[in-house]
């Protein structure tokens, strides 16, 4: 069984224990999360597709801990100017652990 997500502005696929790095959530560790953006249920060669969500359909997950993805560097130079601009990021992210899909 899966489900196709949305958060954050992006789609994930999620199956029940699987382990899933999102876009920051405002949630502690420990605290259960529930989508209803749900746009996709798969079950056993069955496929729902919503439009765009699926009715009734959730996905629960577990925060597991808010963590910072690796360094993302932005070097930037112009050629023969001698001008470089060097500049890091570091992502805010919520890692979840997702407990059960309901398909209703």
């Amino acid at each position: 069984m899966f489900a196709v997500i949305r958060t954050g502005g992006k789609q994930y696929r999620a199956t029940p224990g699987a382990v899933l790095k999102v876009e920051k959530l405002e949630a502690e560790a420990g605290a259960t999360v529930t989508f209803t953006d749900v746009l996709a249920v798969g079950t056993d060669g069955n496929l729902t597709i919503g439009a765009p969500v699926v009715a009734g359909a959730s996905v629960t997950a577990t925060v597991i801990a808010q963590d910072r993805l690796d360094k993302v560097l932005i070097f930037k130079k112009r050629r023969r100017q001698n001008s470089r601009r060097k500049n890091g990021h570091r992502q805010h992210v919520t890692v979840l652990r997702i407990a059960d899909i309901n398909a209703a």
